[in-house]
């Protein structure tokens, strides 16, 4: 374990602008060089080497191996030849314990995540297995492991599946889920390894921020220790110690867009009169002259006419409506709440309450809220009982948050696009690992259609021609709203599905497993996009494998790469391809009105190129304001830390 530091995390440092220069120049080849020579074949043949030495060992002597190893890692630290023996006593764990053992393909990603790095694995290569080598190897070296990733339900399937191996070892193994008690997360927290989920491991972490108080010198937390009967002072992570981030592009990149915010409760019996009020007279401004709609940004703003027509509309309401800021930010959030945030697509509502949806994973996120009333007038708007308001007590991004750690690494399959950005966000370089079977997915031609119709008739006609011949389909949607009005299709077709979306997704084991049958037809959202694994039924394979149809494109090219790669996998075959719409919200968002007018006439003449071209471009747009949109967050992160850091103040 770390000494010296009562809750260990890294300082980031605020560098002189030479040095920030110097190091956007040199960055770039810095993260080459790093992402390049960080295995030798040597270390490969190493733990190969030692495979015999592992099968002969009988089962009551691998307890005491692993107690020599935690030994020797904690006095010499993570040399080659530790982690190597380590690696391959993991290996072997793995073998006997799940009758799965690590390929060199896994042993090379293993060592990758040691290094620092982010280890770009195919989907379907196992990285959930290949996350215990570093994970047991760096706790037998006494550091705290937290492997994250994007939700319960794969936290808990991977700590499940992977359990046997660290107790083999002499670790402990904890869980973090939604819904926990205090002493439950403490306890889980103290284990070795601990699986958890990106927010739950972010608000805890501003959970114990508040718990040590705004002044948090170290000498205070000392104090705090002492006095506590909890070893750990009453906190729960209690240091950042190791990262393993599962999904990395998903959780360091995608949704490093918005800060999280920990809050407190307010109440006012007055609000929901102010709410309706803000939402009738937001319907009563005309959009353009009086308010104008950043729809890529999700931002709105009154204009002078639209000011001086709300003071007018407002003038006999009184009360809050008199303050000129109060107002304006009043029917700002209404006009949000009314045109930004739709529905089955930005949040669902479920027994009477407002949930919002996760836009890149498709799941429920449970007691999360929108800030600063939007959440409040939203609920209002579906005639839902008005929750209690949010008070900021703690902020923090995922950007920050992340570098704290004293070590992070991350896997996915799908890092190449954004390398430059987890390297001049996070220092992290990429590694892309080889697959351990060569690929068979066959990536059918996107076709593109005029209307929204046109292609969902093409799809359940594809559909249909799949499924008489037995062959299971994957169809993958953006929204709640899109995958239910399919479903309806498909049922007036005649066509037997199930569906997995926000309001299934208590069903999601059960409907995953299943969807590799022979004649199977699956409808999801985001939910079934990364970390499910899909097995083949009995004479799939012969007919072509799985065939995953995507109906719309994402905002980032990646999420479409990781919804094809649910086929395909480790030798299987598969096919996929996207049917997509002119009419689609990433044209609508991103494209020109050049570009689809063009579009339109060329798919009249039977040609698709330039709609293909123009969903390209649109997609491509898409990421550049995103990660401008990240820049923004970050930029804003470095000035609060420096500014709390000046104050002496926590977040």
């Amino acid at each position: 374990m770390v000494q010296g530091s009562v809750y260990p995390e890294r300082a980031m440092p605020t560098l002189p602008w030479l040095d920030a220069f110097a190091q956007r120049t040199v960055g770039p080849i810095a993260r080459r060089w790093r992402s390049r020579l960080w295995l030798s074949q040597e270390f490969l043949a190493r733990v190969s080497g030692l495979a015999i030495t592992y099968q002969r060992l009988k089962e009551p002597d691998v307890q005491p191996t692993a107690d020599r190893l935690r030994t020797a890692l904690a006095r010499q630290g993570l040399t080659d030849a530790l982690v190597a023996e380590s690696f391959a006593l993991v290996r072997e764990v793995a073998a006997r314990l799940l009758d799965q053992r690590h390929f060199d393909v896994q042993v090379a990603g293993g060592y990758a995540l040691l290094q620092g790095l982010v280890a770009e694995m195919h989907t379907g290569e196992g990285k959930t297995l290949t996350a215990t080598l570093p994970a047991c190897t760096a706790a037998l070296a006494g550091l705290l492991v937290r492997i994250v990733t994007v939700n319960d339900y794969l936290a808990t399937r991977d700590a499940e599946l992977m359990g046997p191996i660290y107790r083999a070892l002499g670790l402990s193994v904890g869980v973090i889920v939604h819904g926990l008690t205090p002493e439950a997360r403490c306890q889980a927290y103290a284990c070795d390894v601990t699986y958890c989920t990106n927010k739950e491991l972010v608000f805890d972490y501003l959970k114990d921020r508040l718990a040590v108080g705004r002044q948090s010198t170290s000498i205070q937390r000392r104090l705090r220790k002492v006095a506590s009967s909890d070893p750990g002072g009453g906190l729960l992570l209690r240091g950042l110690y190791y990262a393993i981030v599962d999904e990395a592009d998903s959780v360091l990149v995608d949704e490093a867009r918005t800060p999280l915010i920990i809050a407190g409760r307010g109440n006012d019996a007055e609000e929901q009169l102010v709410y309706g009020q803000a939402l009738a007279v937001a319907r009563q401004l005309r959009l353009g002259p009086e308010a104008r709609i950043d729809v890529r940004a999700r931002h709105v703003t009154l204009t002078e006419a639209g000011s001086a027509r709300v003071a007018e509309l407002t003038r006999q309401l009184g009360g809050v409506w008199r303050g000129r800021g109060r107002r304006a930010h009043l029917i700002e959030q209404a006009l949000s709440a009314l045109h930004l945030f739709e529905l089955d697509k930005h949040y669902v509502v479920h027994d009477a309450k407002v949930q919002i949806v996760d836009e890149y994973t498709g799941r429920v996120m449970a007691d999360r809220s929108w800030e600063r009333g939007l959440h409040q007038m939203i609920e209002v708007k579906e005639s839902c009982p008005l929750s209690d308001r949010q008070e900021t007590l703690a902020r923090i991004s995922y950007q920050r948050f992340f570098r704290r750690y004293l070590r992070l690494s991350g896997m996915t399959g799908t890092a190449r696009e954004v390398a430059g950005e987890l390297w001049s966000v996070y220092r992290l370089g990429v590694a892309t690992i080889p697959t351990h079977r060569s690929i068979l997915r066959v990536a059918l031609r996107d076709r593109v259609f005029d209307t929204s119709e046109s292609r969902w008739a093409a799809v359940v006609q594809s559909v249909a021609q799949l499924h008489r011949r037995r062959q299971p389909v994957l169809i993958g949607t953006r929204s709640v709203a899109g995958s239910e009005r399919l479903s309806r299709l498909l049922f007036e077709a005649g066509l037997p599905h199930r569906v997995l979306n926000a309001r299934q997704d208590r069903e999601e084991a059960e409907i995953v497993a299943r969807a590799g049958e022979p004649g199977r037809i699956t409808v999801a959202t985001n939910m079934a996009g990364r970390g499910t694994d899909i097995h083949l039924g009995a004479g799939v394979t012969e007919g072509g494998g799985l065939h995953v149809l995507a109906t719309e494109r994402h905002d980032a090219g990646r999420i479409d790469r990781q919804l094809f790669g649910r086929c395909g996998r480790q030798g299987d075959p598969g096919s996929c391809q996207a049917l997509l719409s002119l009419e689609d919200d990433l044209v609508a968002t991103h494209g020109t009105w050049f570009g689809q007018w063009f579009a339109a006439q060329t798919l009249r003449w039977g040609w698709e190129g330039p709609s293909l071209r123009l969903m390209r471009r649109a997609q491509r747009a898409a990421e550049r304001m995103h990660a401008r949109m990240r820049r923004a967050v970050l930029k804003v992160d470095d000035q609060l830390e420096s500014a709390l850091a000046f104050a002496g103040r926590a977040e």
